[in-house]
């Protein structure tokens, strides 16, 4: 079941001082970034169906018609285009046997340049149906002239805000009904702070700490009497977030993970959800006891100005004080101006290069795994 609420970068005003527009409800369990473009609905009833008096020939209906090449007038040595076919097809079948279950064509039948288009077309095609979080294939050549495939496997975040609630946890904890629970998932929390390594919201070096810094500069700079409540959330915050902190920085809660589970008995679904997700995440740290969350991050580094076009993962994973309230309105009216100036969003992304070489035995089976789970935390926490 999908219980994000879809959130997609769209175009917002300025965010104000210290009012912002009323933003997404939390309703789901992990929540999402801009605003989805408004489009022009369908037409549930279609076109109106029109038939031939008499039968005609359907039969190319079902042909598959092969991909056309535009033509480009170049010439090439005939020596240059034996090197570069025997490449190609050298890296293709690296591709396929890499890709178990794939089996080429035989194209050299149809002449260069076609041939390689149209093997290029079907191992696409292939990969595109077939294997999970392919993203794009290349066809490249380096600068010792040899030519191959570079495969790119991406992990989609879906424009999600990945952001874990720490204010209902701290009340869970303090609620003798929820407490075995609370322990539980603070077994998990320290997890994903010590080994996932997401950033936390009360650290000088998050992202989410400077965008709450800048909220409470808004407060300062603003007379008005009403801020007097929108102060002590804050304060609340603030607060929480660090005693929180203390008590998910002692690792003996990863050391009694497993005991907690063992002995942790659900009496109702809540309780039996939270013994789910934290199974999840211990298996998930058995699995990769020393794998970040960051570990395939994608960042762009050329230079100053393509980071700043750039959503770090960083900034969308986080844990923030409450997803509920007008400062976590405000936090999130704040986040998704800034992202809409975005042009590219770093995901976890693999890089295979097909060039003869040893390939990277490396995939996103981690992040497949763990964004769910975190996904399945956030709704439980938001609607506890």
């Amino acid at each position: 079941m999908e219980y994000a609420a879809q959130y997609y970068i769209g175009h917002h005003s300025n965010a104000p001082k210290a009012k912002a527009k009323k933003a997404l409800q939390t309703v789901g369990r992990v929540h999402s970034m801009g605003t989805k473009d408004k489009r022009r609905t369908r037409n549930k009833q279609g076109q109106t169906q029109v038939s031939t008096a008499t039968d005609v020939a359907n039969g190319f209906l079902r042909t598959t018609f092969l991909p056309k090449l535009e033509a480009i007038k170049t010439v090439q040595p005939a020596t240059e285009v034996e090197k570069i076919e025997a490449d190609f097809y050298c890296s293709l079948c690296a591709v396929a046997r890499h890709y178990s279950g794939f089996e080429p064509m035989d194209t050299r039948a149809f002449g260069y340049p076609y041939s390689i288009a149209l093997s290029v077309w079907e191992v696409e095609n292939h990969l595109k149906r077939n294997i999970r979080n392919w993203n794009s294939l290349r066809l490249v050549q380096d600068d010792k002239g040899k030519t191959f495939f570079i495969s790119e496997e991406q992990y989609n975040t879906g424009a999600t805000l990945f952001y874990i609630p720490v204010i209902p946890l701290y009340k869970m904890l303090k609620e003798p009904k929820t407490k075995k629970a609370a322990r539980l998932l603070l077994s998990v929390f320290a997890y994903l702070y010590h080994v996932a390594d997401i950033s936390y919201y009360r650290q000088g070096d998050a992202y989410i700490y400077w965008q709450y810094e800048m909220i409470a500069d808004w407060i300062e700079q603003d007379d008005e009497a009403e801020l007097d409540s929108r102060k002590e959330e804050l304060k609340v915050a603030q607060w929480c977030g660090e005693k929180m902190e203390q008590k998910i920085f002692n690792r003996k809660n990863l050391d009694v993970f497993a005991e907690r589970i063992k002995a942790f008995i659900p009496t109702n679904d809540f309780e039996q959800e939270c013994l789910n997700v934290a199974k999840g995440m211990f298996t998930l740290y058995t699995d990769y006891p020393a794998t970040t969350v960051f570990q395939n991050a994608k960042y762009v580094q050329d230079d100053e100005e393509q980071e700043d076009e750039v959503i770090a993962m960083r900034k969308y994973i986080s844990f923030i004080a409450d997803a509920k309230g007008w400062l976590y309105e405000t936090l999130a009216e704040s986040v998704n101006n800034e992202f809409n100036e975005c042009g590219t969003t770093e995901e976890p992304t693999v890089l295979k290069k097909f060039n003869g070489t040893a390939i990277t035995d490396c995939s996103l089976e981690f992040e497949n795994r763990l964004f769910p789970l975190i996904g399945d935390l956030c709704y439980l926490l938001n609607n506890d």
